[in-house]
């Protein structure tokens, strides 16, 4: 697959933008942490929007389930709209935004500093509003990420997030897997570039999908259906299987195709008793997973590779849907490049 957009060019520099910020981030990233680990927080809170906001997800699982910190999700407009401030002084506050221009986010952080809390910017410009006002700064060095929808820098996003979870930790084994990332991303570009666009001439007729993940792949699953929405104009809703499960899935059917994203990792997707269903109402199926049983039971499969640690997997899955984004960005006429009434940088407030 040769590079034909800006954005398809970002996707494949990714292994070289985490091996840079595994080499770079060390410094920043054993800096972030001492100063959390001092404040001992009871909590944490992050700001974000967009596709930072899907990195939030993720953290909600990292920092829950290795670094005992229960996470929050802000809600900006309470103090940009409302003027009304949560507590968050005993919190730690995370502010996640590639360009750290965003007003609200800044807000969010700039209050809670007030009140006493311990902040941290996580941002590919180390210079911007967001990282003065925080007392930490997790630079992404992602390089300049010229297409409109959003690659390097979320993964980076979502590495920089690894990074400071296992320096908390201060576990070497966890380290150690981050020194493997790069490479599992180089195998997954090599193991789907030759599929995806088969795949997405499957689903370019489709006016509205499901995307499916769980666990540390909930956000995967919301990252996905956001680069398809931004791209082919395609409703795409992600939901995990257990609340699909709960009412959402009386919609599917057999014009309403699912993603599912199920890497290998505790929330094993019940396979036999899921693609029943979906065989039942007559839905095609992508699967992006590591797992033989996930794959064979989808009419396309995206291979992931094997033994590639959970916690981790999320930077991992979302190059092979961002490959696949592409791919029907393509397939369906446009232009992946000028996605319409999209700008790089969103001002919210």
């Amino acid at each position: 697959m040769s590079p034909k957009s800006q954005f398809l060019s970002e996707i494949l520099e990714q292994p070289t933008a985490l091996r840079r910020l595994l080499a770079e981030g060390r410094e920043p990233t054993a800096a972030a942490a001492a100063k959390i680990k001092q404040f001992a927080p009871e909590w944490a809170l992050i700001a974000a929007r967009g596709s930072s906001d899907n990195a939030a997800r993720y953290a909600q699982y990292l920092l829950g389930a290795h670094n005992g910190l229960g996470v929050g999700l802000a809600v900006p407009s309470l103090i940009s709209l409302y003027g009304a401030a949560p507590r968050m002084g005993r919190a730690a506050v995370i502010g996640i935004s590639q360009s750290g221009q965003s007003p609200d986010i800044v807000g969010v952080v700039a209050t809670a500093a007030k009140q006493g809390a311990v902040t941290v910017a996580v941002t590919n410009d180390p210079s911007s509003p967001l990282s003065r006002a925080s007392s930490a700064t997790l630079p992404l060095f992602a390089g300049e990420e010229k297409a409109v929808a959003a690659t390097k820098t979320y993964t980076t996003e979502l590495f920089a997030l690894a990074m400071l979870s296992a320096e908390l930790e201060g576990d070497a084994e966890r380290k150690a897997v981050l020194e493997k990332v790069p490479g599992y991303v180089e195998q997954v570009i090599a193991s789907v570039e030759g599929r995806v666009a088969q795949a997405a001439q499957g689903f370019a007729n489709a006016g509205k999908l499901v995307v499916l993940g769980r666990g540390f792949n909930y956000s995967t699953a919301f990252e996905v259906a956001l680069k398809i929405k931004e791209t082919s104009y395609i409703v795409a809703e992600p939901y995990s299987v257990a609340d699909l499960l709960h009412g959402p899935v009386a919609m599917i059917d057999e014009q309403f195709p699912v993603i599912v994203v199920a890497p290998s990792g505790a929330p094993q997707v019940d396979v036999p008793k899921l693609f029943d269903l979906l065989e039942k109402r007559g839905a095609r199926v992508l699967a992006i997973s590591d797992r033989a049983d996930v794959l064979a039971r989808a009419q396309f499969g995206l291979p992931l590779p094997a033994d590639v640690p959970e916690w981790v997997s999320p930077i991992v899955a979302i190059v092979a849907g961002q490959l696949f984004a592409h791919a029907l960005c393509v397939a369906t006429g446009a232009d992946p490049d000028k996605p319409r009434g999209l700008s790089k940088v969103t001002l919210t407030h």
